[in-house]
């Protein structure tokens, strides 16, 4: 087994926040975005000017209602109620027009912003080390990526078009109230907030339960998922009882979240709706005894009326998207934090590798940053000359792994340096440097795609032809063409459709076909039967030939003919040689040679 496990750092704090994103204290945040407004300011600019557009107009139906009311309706004959028709047909014709045009521009700018801070977020955060992702749970940055900009495309696209609307028409509605009738417009100023106060409450009770919702409806998500995805254990221990049970118990969960957010927005919707309607009898009656009084007419009571139901739906509107700006912002903050995060691997260097030259440990010291107490590599120094083939082999925990994790550059050391043809690591590009590498892992990583993608990741550009020799060094060539669609075959998540063997044989044609100068074997061939073992190693030795080869070995069967093989035990090298050297001299290597041929031996004879 490898001792990758081991030597990197484990998760050492689980962080299980929930989808919904928390509420900022302050609305900071949203000023980052400006940065992915600016860029389209000309839509930002039009879609302003429709929305102030639209704004006025609606305004302006209250003055319809007056004429529709005084010159219609009181009117002697039908000219006035002609008048007022027309008049609130042209408004409405430009209150479409207006919203239409506002809606498309708000709607295109949130998922532009919204499209652009994904690729933002993404193009930062794939240029992290990895242990960046060994701290920071997958599942968390999806979130933010999803949910978080959706969340910020609804904000944009919606809730400050909203918002701005409605501050102009309360603004609007209050000033025309006043003109109308300055007493009511007083009653109204008082009792609206009075109305309110409740509607508020029950809301900010509504949005924390919705939240909770939101999370438990994750939860069971979550759970859901982890059972399909290990259903041949959740099987094989008969635990599909237990799970149902546990299942159950979740979703049962989620219904009382649910039940209660329910009941707080019916108790909502009844006390908003017996509120304003009382506020608008006291208004009417109010009114009306002006009427009937003669202090002014149907119309203007008609006007008042329209402007104070606006001035009610703007006031109510603008404390909901008030929660919605603060949820937005928590949003931004999670998301602006991501696009903040830098590499502790820094790509800096300048200077463009050499070809053919060798690779240089000098006096190495490592340890993870999870555990610096306990170094991974100590006084660690190897030279791999070019074209050499190396085995580095030692129990569990001595280094080994660390050394492939250097040499990619997934960490730097702590004291010393890597250098390869005497320059410095940290002084190459990264991707001049890794494009001279080539990993083969144990468990090899698949991607969803086919795998005719899959064996040309490691290739730009290609050709069908390349990709099937590659895999034909790979003795991969006869069973992918035994698949329904051949190289046009999906593997699934993680190749799960592919045996095991399988999906090694096809990460090693991915690193045939890359022909990089340095390749990387981490037990390459574990996973293979006897038989496919055998033609493997054929391959290996054939495409080892003029390149740098590295090899992880846990079997000292499958590294007995490499050039050297360096022996380490807690981070040093304890010894180097080839296997007969070894043999006669190495402690250690004579114990791991006599445990595995002992456990080996009784295979080979059943």
């Amino acid at each position: 087994m490898t001792d990758t496990t081991i030597e990197t750092p484990p998760d050492d704090v689980a962080r299980d926040r929930a989808d919904t994103p928390p509420r900022a204290k302050s609305l900071t945040p949203l000023r980052e975005l400006l940065a992915f407004l600016w860029p389209h300011k000309g839509r930002l600019l039009a879609a302003s000017a429709a929305l102030i557009f639209t704004a006025g107009a609606q305004l302006t139906l209250g003055y319809g209602v007056k004429i529709l009311i005084d010159e219609g309706f009181a009117g002697g004959d039908a000219s006035g109620l002609y008048k007022a028709v027309t008049f609130m047909l042209v408004i409405g014709v430009a209150m479409a027009i207006g919203a239409m045009t506002r809606f498309y521009l708000v709607s295109w700018l949130g998922e532009r912003v919204s499209a652009d801070l994904r690729g933002a977020v993404f193009n930062n955060l794939v240029h992290m080390q990895p242990s960046y992702f060994e701290s920071n749970h997958s599942g968390e940055i999806m979130s933010r990526l999803t949910t978080d900009t959706t969340l910020l495309q609804t904000l944009i696209g919606s809730s400050v078009s909203l918002a701005v609307r409605n501050a102009l028409t309360l603004t609007g509605a209050l000033t025309l109230m006043v003109i109308t009738n300055f007493k009511l417009s007083l009653v109204i100023l008082v009792a609206v907030p009075v109305t309110i106060l409740p509607i508020l409450i029950f809301g900010r009770r509504v949005r924390k339960l919705s939240n909770k919702s939101q999370q438990t409806i994750a939860e069971v998500g979550s759970h859901a998922g982890e059972i399909f995805q290990s259903i041949k254990v959740v099987q094989s221990f008969n635990r599909e009882t237990a799970e149902k049970t546990a299942f159950g118990r979740d979703v049962e969960q989620a219904f009382t979240v649910a039940r209660s957010r329910v009941l707080q927005r019916a108790l909502l919707t009844g006390f908003a709706i017996f509120l304003l309607m009382g506020g608008m009898v006291g208004m009417m009656w109010s009114g009306g005894v002006d009427v009937i009084e003669g202090r002014m007419t149907g119309g203007e009571l008609g006007a008042f009326v329209f402007y104070a139901i606006m001035v009610g739906t703007a006031f109510a509107t603008l404390s909901e998207v008030w929660g919605d700006l603060q949820r937005a912002a928590g949003a931004a903050e999670r998301l602006i934090e991501l696009l903040r995060e830098t590499s502790e691997i820094p790509d800096t260097g300048t200077t463009v590798p050499a070809s053919q030259k060798a690779v240089a440990f000098d006096g190495v010291h490592f340890a993870y940053p999870s555990r610096p107490a306990h170094p991974a590599l100590s006084a660690f120094t190897l030279d791999i000359q070019h074209g050499e083939s190396v085995a580095l082999v030692g129990p569990s925990g001595a280094g080994k792994s660390t050394v492939f994790e250097l040499m990619l550059r997934f960490y730097d050391p702590i004291a010393g340096a890597i250098r390869f043809g005497g320059v410095d690591l940290r002084d190459i590009p990264l991707d001049s440097w890794r494009q001279k590498i080539a990993l083969v892992p144990q468990q090899p990583a698949l991607f969803s795609g086919d795998i005719l993608y899959n064996i040309a990741y490691g290739a730009s550009d290609s050709s069908l032809q390349a990709v099937e020799a590659a895999a034909q060094m790979a003795h991969a060539h006869e069973f992918i063409n035994s698949l329904p669609d051949g190289y046009h075959s999906h593997l699934g998540a993680q190749g799960v459709r592919l045996s095991g063997g399988q999906r090694q044989r096809i990460a090693l044609a991915r690193a045939i076909l890359a022909d990089p100068e340095l390749l990387l074997l981490d037990e390459a061939t574990s996973a293979l039967d006897t038989e496919s073992e055998w033609h493997v190693q054929q391959a290996l030795k054939e495409i080892m030939q003029g390149r740098t080869t590295v090899v992880i070995a846990h079997r000292l069967s499958t590294v007995i003919n490499a050039d050297r093989i360096i022996v380490m035990e807690a981070g040093s090298v304890v010894d180097s040689g080839r296997h007969d050297e070894l043999m006669a001299r190495c402690d250690l290597y004579q114990r791991l040679a006599r445990l595995q041929f002992e456990v080996e031996a009784p295979a080979t004879t059943g």
